[in-house]
């Protein structure tokens, strides 16, 4: 599923009292914010538990359909949480790009889409899932254990560059 483009800014703005850039030539395109995103190893994602306190957990991200997407054990708090609540953050950085996402994470039930996310997860980790009967397995492991594929529908985010002074937000 396509995404239009995001519309990118400046966070702040001359009249704001702050030591970050107003120059709008220092905007980072989306581009940038979503190679950040295909090529993190690691994510940290957070999401809110039943009692609101946060949960935080590292995740390994992999792009498929246009989006970042991870995986996790049904049982895990991060799929309880997700399942309760899908509004989540995911933050991932690079050399050039500190970059936070708030966006809402669905469950992949699609076998097609499962399939997809599966050949991303072999392509980037080398790490084999196989799907059956619309549900995702590490046959790779003792008693070949479920696993839940989700999507992370961007709703903003926000790019920091390393130079501490640029500061960037985009709103899908």
């Amino acid at each position: 599923m396509a995404h239009s483009m995001p519309v990118a800014e400046l966070l702040f703005s001359e009249t704001d009292a702050t030591p970050m850039s107003t120059d709008p030539a220092t905007v980072k395109p989306w581009s940038q914010a979503r190679a950040c995103l295909r090529a993190a190893p690691q994510a940290w994602l957070s999401t809110t538990r039943p009692d609101e306190r946060p949960h935080t957990m590292p995740v390994m991200p992999v792009w498929a359909d246009d989006a970042p997407c991870f995986t996790t054990r049904p049982g895990s708090r991060k799929a309880k949480n997700l399942d309760r609540n899908d509004n989540c953050v995911l933050i991932v950085s690079d050399p050039n790009l500190d970059l936070v996402l708030e966006g809402r994470a669905t469950r992949i039930q699609d076998p097609a889409r499962q399939r997809r996310v599966a050949d991303a997860f072999m392509t980037k980790y080398q790490w084999p899932f196989s799907t059956r009967d619309g549900l995702v397995y590490d046959d790779g492991l003792p008693g070949s254990p479920e696993y839940v594929f989700y999507r992370v529908t961007p709703v903003r985010a926000f790019g920091y560059g390393p130079d501490g002074l640029t500061a960037t937000r985009w709103r899908f």
